[in-house]
């Protein structure tokens, strides 16, 4: 594969030279995996920056292709369906961050796999690990009606400012951005480390463009609504402002207790008013005081020019129910936005490159994933509509009830996740066969909405469902249940706001279908007129705390377990409980050698951006050569510590004030310097040799300490 990868970034002009050599660097890696010179978590950790994701299954793994703000063009698609076909399984996942995934992809075709996104203007550069993760949008943004301005560049200018950005590399945990178009807030800022809402100002007759900031959101095992920073903050400070918070929550986030370790935990641990003075003494140190955004970085789309016959609809009832669930007027007038509903997000790859064509033909090429795993077509002229839905049809892809109830959010949880505990596929299949067959009106309720997920971490996003559900196990004797725990009135409000659901109660999985027909049918016959769920739920609460608790108990009693409650849903076997490693962030390397080797790579990294004259890079590489270093003396001497700034403390502690090494004001304040200067290249050459001197120290040392327990 070595020769051939070589042959395909030699041939091709389309891939950037930092791609070719990162493509080479992987399968460089992959092979000192497999001879048993790299350690397995090292390797872990690299190959998940890559995008690169192991699956439950042995042997293969996911791959995930990161497409800012969910855009995707027809070329592209067919390009990835044609990888699929290849070297994964015929199908590309969409998922609720906006990317596309693929599965069962043998390592080594991994670095192949991505220098054929690469010809196409793909990555999969940052989509799993501890990095800054896939930059999400409003998938109506720039045809919003009810929107101040378009956010897409916006978020294409935060994509690729943190791409590749040393500050985001190996922080304790992934970090999460959205940009939504409105202040509907579609894009869930709620629950984000960062979320971006769009706001005009106009003084003295001037329109100025900012956002709204929200901070520390996210989901989870335990959830948090982020808080707003800023009421408007200038558009031009929003990328300091983000590089500033980054920066600080890799020096304080926790890095040893996974479960604690998103920046939603850092922002309570230390209130927001903390966090923010500590967010505002950063601000010296960041490369870039303002920074403008080309609002023409990211073409308008257009309407597609290709020639096409006027038909009408095939089925004249089904195309009513589309126009009316799936399709809306743009704020350019004359021209149609079209949901596509996609079920459970998966595509076949023969259907994928048929639609890509099918949307050549009528619509603008530029094609958004949706956050609830769909897609949505911009720029359709009102005529094209029912030759449009024909086509669709045709292929599976024109049903009726787009973000309705009965178009269900699910993650592919334990068909190919380390981490799911019982099937989210198997159970939504079925919910979404009910509300088709007994409940056919709610596909045009978008009102409720059902989100599944297999284990806790909500990749699906239930904890913001009007009805969420995420698996987990019961134990039933000796024996064990597949289960799901319901939770109810997550969403957002009609103003805006966000809200997480409650947990309610712990079913058996096969019990699901009829609790969501009690619920459904309960809501018929309570709810007031107009009411919506959520409402409807917190005012039955009002009245008692315990309703829906007592509306599903029965439900919940194992004292009359039928032997099909021990089986999952799409599986024919009895239930056994099997959760690997969860690969949703890096990890964390402790071997003394490994840590000094990446100390000397980090300070290579720090000379090769100082000799760009990338001086802002160059002092936060040597920053980070500083902190590895620092931990890997710490842990030659059994001293763990769980933070970069609890390290300097440490190292101050036992390695300074002991006299064992010198700095002459002290580790900390040396280190530290980084954010109380201005990123010159004189600062950067004088911390450059600190960095150096102190590579050189540590590596004495340990000389030392090996040579003492050798003799």
């Amino acid at each position: 594969m070595s020769e051939q990868i070589k042959d395909t970034l030699k041939l091709s002009e389309k891939i950037s030279p930092e791609a070719k050599e990162e493509i080479l660097g992987l399968d460089a890696k992959i092979k000192e995996f497999r001879s048993g010179k790299m350690d397995a978590d090292k390797f872990k950790a690299h190959r998940l920056s890559r995008g690169i994701y192991g699956q439950r299954q042995e042997g293969v793994q996911m791959v995930r292709i990161k497409l800012p703000f969910g855009r995707v063009l027809p070329h592209q698609i067919h390009r990835i369906a044609d990888i699929s076909d290849e070297f994964a399984a015929h199908n590309l996942h969409l998922t609720t961050r906006q990317d596309i995934q693929i599965h069962f992809v043998k390592l080594e075709n991994t670095p192949k796999v991505w220098s054929l996104l690469a010809e196409v203007g793909v990555t999969t550069r940052e989509a799993c690990g501890n990095t800054v993760r896939n930059i999400t949008a409003s998938s109506k943004a720039g045809i919003d009606p009810n929107e101040p301005f378009d956010v897409t560049p916006y978020a294409y200018n935060h994509f690729k400012y943190f791409l590749r950005n040393p500050i985001c590399q190996e922080m304790g945990r992934k970090f999460k951005m959205s940009f939504s178009s409105s202040d509907e807030d579609s894009a869930y800022g709620f629950i984000h480390d960062l979320g971006f809402i769009p706001k005009i100002k106009i003084e003295n007759g001037v329109e100025t463009r900012g956002f709204k900031v929200l901070i520390g959101g996210g989901l989870g095992a335990q959830g948090y609504l982020a808080q707003a920073v800023y009421e408007f903050l200038p558009e031009d400070q929003i990328i300091p402002f983000s590089e500033v918070v980054i920066r600080v929550f890799d020096r304080y986030g926790e890095r040893q207790r996974r479960n604690k370790a998103r920046m939603k935990f850092l922002v309570s641990n230390f209130g927001v008013e903390e966090f923010m003075k500590l967010v505002q003494a950063e601000w010296k140190a960041v490369k870039y005081k303002s920074v403008k955004t080309d609002i023409t970085a990211i073409s308008e789309g257009k309407p597609s020019e290709a020639s096409y016959e006027l038909e009408e609809p095939k089925d004249k009832e089904k195309f009513q129910n589309f126009l009316k669930t799936n399709v809306f007027e743009q704020k350019q007038k004359g021209f149609y936005g079209v949901n596509i509903k996609v079920f459970l997000g998966d595509v076949a790859t023969d259907t994928a490159r048929t639609f890509a064509d099918i949307v050549s033909k009528y619509a603008s090429e530029d094609i958004r994933i949706t956050v609830n795993q769909g897609f949505l077509l911009r720029f359709v002229k009102e005529e094209a509509l029912p030759a449009l839905f024909n086509a669709l049809d045709a292929i599976g892809l024109a049903e009726p009830g787009f973000d309705s109830t009965g178009d269900i959010t699910a993650c592919p949880g334990t068909d190919t996740c380390n981490l799911g505990i019982s099937s989210s596929t198997g159970v939504a299949v079925e919910l979404e066969r009910i509300i088709h067959e007994e409940f056919p009106e709610l596909i045009f309720n978008n009102d409720i909405k059902i989100k599944i997920s297999g284990c806790m971490n909500a990749c699906a996003q239930h904890s913001v469902a009007s009805i969420g559900l995420h698996g987990m196990s019961i134990k039933k004797g000796d024996f064990v249940l597949p289960a799901m725990q319901l939770m109810l009135g997550g969403g957002i409000g009609g103003d805006g706001k966000g809200y997480l659901g409650d947990k309610v109660i712990k079913l058996p999985s096969k019990r699901i279908p009829q609790a969501l027909r009690i619920i459904l049918n309960d809501y018929e016959d309570n709810a007031l007129e107009g009411e919506y769920f959520n409402n409807y739920y917190r005012r039955q609460l009002e009245t008692d705390k315990l309703y829906f608790f007592k509306m599903l108990k029965t439900l919940g009693d194992l004292s009359s377990v039928a032997e099909n409650d021990y089986i999952d849903w799409g599986h024919e076997e009895n239930y056994i409980k099997a959760i690997g490693v969860g690969e949703c962030a890096g990890v964390m390397i402790d071997l003394v050698a490994t840590l000094i080797e990446e100390t000397e790579e980090k300070y290579a990294w720090a000379e090769s951006a100082f000799a760009k004259e990338s001086f802002a890079d160059a002092i936060y590489n040597a920053y980070n050569s500083f902190i590895t270093g620092a931990k890997a003396v710490l842990i030659s001497e059994n001293i763990n510590c769980n933070t970069q700034i609890g390290i300097l403390n440490d190292f101050e502690e036992h390695f300074v004030k002991t006299g064992l090494f010198q700095f002459e004001n002290g580790f900390q304040e040396t280190v530290l310097a980084l954010n109380k200067n201005e990123p010159t290249k004189e600062f950067a050459l004088a911390f450059l040799n600190e960095a150096k001197t102190f590579q050189n120290n540590i590596i004495a040392y340990r000389q030392r300490k090996v040579a003492s327990k050798a003799s």
